[in-house]
């Protein structure tokens, strides 16, 4: 039976994490995943994959669209999608290999099969038993399956397939308009799919404020998605999705159908309860402030817990996690973790939105800026968008942000800098901000919030 300080099952973003950050504390450290790629979900066929092809989908909309604007004329323009896909699996391959890479030089064990408990602190992978004072959960998540929409890989399709079309659908539906759908629907409309997504609830985006939906509603459209919102769908018969909106009935021809309605916590297989680990009611593993539990030795982070399905918030409680195991003072500031929409234009946000805070009954002083007025936007050719800070009207803490518009995923981050420390409104207008670069539009947002920013009236 080989022995260790921890045992990590599940080597995505936070499983790696947390077995990288305990074995620079000294741990022994033996990292199990059934895939014979490290990574996970997200550098497999996740955030990683599906990035690459947003931003090969962004270089053909530039050259079809807004090449000819700067002077560019290039031409036919043709789309090899092998070449494209190559590309992409390319990336995904640099990124699985500079982790296992990575694994290597820190000397932790790697162990590939599916794992199982055998007791709180034995490991089952196949034949082989591994045993720690402590073992991490970190099996990530899998697509929500509705059951009168059964995937079949073929047409009826998850994430996991979406990122991987073998040629351009005529037509497809993506059902759910949250961020993996709109992703995968814009990068399949940029490459010449028919996209129509349908939304259950009254918008998109369902956790941003009216205004930011809006705008980016109306983006998505002139980008040629047809957005079908409060719709519910029924089921799928004869090439067509059909739903419901009140008395209504609505057929939407489909040559794929895209289910993108979630993800579900993953603790398949791992016999929890075998050694008393409890789940909610959401299938979440229960878990105390630290991440452990109700199996001594035991912890359990990302994904699989309460909390934002994202790589960064699995990253943070792996550090935790190792860091608290080695007695070391861990910590993880779950109030501020951001979320982003990597659309062209972006969408993001991080704490509270207007509406949030109102509904917390909070008074609050806002600051919006757009982007049309932002000098390093308009040269780019990025005006559409604005920022949006949410603050303290008593107070002028800052609350929340959220912003609509090109590489709103990196603007968003001084920002969460701000709200870390407790920052004020009043802190983030009088940092200095370079020009032109579009992280003036947040500087010029924080200032709004006291009606006084400098480039707007």
């Amino acid at each position: 039976m080989d022995s260790f300080d921890l045992i990590v099952i599940g080597a995505g973003p936070g499983g790696y994490v947390c077995a990288f950050r305990a074995a620079q504390l000294g741990l022994a450290v033996a990292l199990i995943d059934k895939r014979a790629t490290l990574g996970g979900t997200c550098l497999n066929i996740g955030c990683i994959p599906s990035k690459a092809l947003l931003h090969s989908s962004e270089h053909l909309a530039f050259a079809q669209h807004h090449a000819a604007e700067h002077g560019l004329k290039l031409g036919s323009i043709e789309i090899d999608l092998a070449a494209l896909m190559q590309r992409k699996d390319a990336v995904v391959a640099k990124l699985v290999g500079g982790v296992a890479q990575l694994a290597k030089a820190r000397k932790i064990t790697v162990v590939t099969g599916a794992a199982s408990f055998d007791s709180a602190n034995t490991i089952l992978v196949g034949e082989q038993k591994l045993t720690a004072k402590n073992i991490v959960i970190a099996t990530g998540s899998a697509p929500v399956e509705l059951p009168f929409l059964k995937f079949d890989g073929k047409t009826v399709v998850s994430s996991d397939d979406a990122i991987a079309f073998d040629s351009v659908p005529k037509k497809l539906v993506v059902v759910g308009g949250g961020a993996i759908g709109l992703e995968l629907g814009s990068v399949w409309s940029r490459l010449g799919s028919d996209v129509t997504v349908v939304e259950f609830l009254p918008k998109i985006i369902a956790t941003y404020d009216d205004d930011i939906v809006r705008t980016f509603t109306r983006l998505l459209q002139k980008q040629g998605l047809k957005i079908e919102t409060g719709a519910k769908v029924t089921g799928f018969a004869a090439g067509a999705l059909t739903a419901e909106r009140g008395a209504e009935k609505l057929s939407f021809p489909a040559d794929k159908v895209l289910v993108a309605v979630g993800r579900r916590p993953f603790t398949d297989g791992l016999a929890l309860d075998r050694v008393g680990i409890e789940l909610d009611e959401k299938k979440r593993v229960k878990v105390d402030a630290r991440l452990r539990t109700t199996a001594p030795g035991v912890w359990a982070i990302g994904d699989v817990v309460a909390g934002p399905m994202l790589a960064h918030k699995a990253e943070e409680d792996g550090v935790a996690v190792a860091e608290w195991i080695a007695g070391k003072a861990g910590h993880v500031n779950w109030d501020l973790v951001p979320a982003i929409v990597y659309t062209d234009p972006e969408v993001a946000s991080i704490g509270l939105g207007e509406e949030g805070a109102k509904a917390k009954g909070l008074a609050v002083a806002i600051g919006k800026f757009n982007f049309a007025a932002n000098a390093r936007a308009i040269a780019a050719g990025n005006p559409d968008g604005f920022t949006k800070i949410i603050a303290d009207a008593k107070t002028d803490k800052i609350l929340g942000a959220q912003i609509l518009g090109h590489n709103a995923g990196e603007l968003i981050s001084e920002v969460v800098t701000h709200m870390e420390y407790g920052g004020s409104a009043e802190d983030l207008a009088r940092t200095i901000h370079a020009h032109p670069t579009m992280t003036e539009a947040v500087k010029e947002a924080a200032l709004a919030v006291s009606k006084r920013a400098i480039h707007a009236l």
